[in-house]
């Protein structure tokens, strides 16, 4: 169960701007001029996303939950604040206490993070991670925060995405089936290289009802050897761009996320 939720956000969040609807670059530091109209997005402040996670032969491992808690002044500009949170169920809790907290910035204007975070409870083991960006000097600077503090600054190409904002990214974009196109997306602090593979439309089982989904598979490349595999995301095929379902193979198991319940929409 370890690394769950992260890893399914960040396979939720791979599939990016195609080279034809990549928005223009801006900064997003408190001195970057920001641009004139916010994007069009198919979400809004209130809605709430729960999903159940299965693992393995748990058939409900954990739960998650993504809500645009609010659209505020941030940064120089405008930014929807977005958090997502993630929980075992209490069977699973006696085994290993698991708790993630993911929030982004995500900036109306530019559809790109300003920043991004990654707080996590794993057994003993309490660790923060935050990434701030600079977009237009594609630069980011990563920090992890244990008993100490360390940093490290990261060169970005353009136009990237953390894990949690590329969800919502990914919903602003008219991709449709038998496209392919790359994205950049940081994590843990690396960078990496995703190929994106849109497929056909396929009914999705929900706790929502069945719902027509376009399936989406990514090809990661990265600094690591650990690279989630056997990753796949379904995603609504209507306005709304839900993330109706994910699957990904790790090394503990094989996880499947599914969407149950949808406010706010």
């Amino acid at each position: 169960m370890k690394g769950v939720v992260p890893v399914l956000i960040l396979a939720a969040g791979l599939p990016l701007a195609v080279q034809s609807h990549r928005v223009p670059a801006s900064k997003t530091t408190p001195s970057a001029a920001a641009p004139a109209k916010e994007k069009a997005v198919p979400f809004k402040l209130g809605e709430t996303l729960d999903y159940d996670v299965g693992w393995s032969s748990f058939v409900t491992a954990g739960t998650a939950e993504i809500v645009v808690k609010e659209k505020k002044p941030s940064y120089g500009s405008t930014a929807y604040y977005i958090v997502a949170e993630g929980r075992p169920t209490p069977i699973v809790a006696k085994l290993y206490t698991l708790y993630y907290k993911a929030d982004t910035l995500l900036d109306a204007f530019s559809l790109l993070p300003q920043r991004g975070s990654l707080y996590s409870e794993e057994g003993k083991r309490h660790r923060m991670k935050t990434t701030m960006f600079d977009q237009g000097a594609k630069k980011a600077t990563y920090q992890i925060e244990t008993r100490t503090v360390a940093k490290k600054d990261l060169a970005i190409p353009a136009f990237t995405q953390d894990a949690l904002s590329a969800i919502y990214v990914l919903r602003s974009i008219p991709f449709k089936s038998g496209e392919k196109f790359n994205m950049p997306v940081t994590d843990n602090g690396h960078v990496y290289k995703v190929l994106m593979q849109v497929g056909a439309v396929e009914p999705v089982q929900t706790g929502i009802g069945t719902i027509s989904g376009l399936k989406i598979t990514p090809v990661i490349t990265g600094p690591d050897k650990d690279s989630p595999k056997g990753l796949a995301l379904w995603v609504s095929d209507d306005a709304r761009r839900l993330p109706l379902k994910m699957e990904a193979q790790l090394v503990v198991g094989k996880f499947v996320i599914t969407l149950t319940k949808a406010t706010g929409l």
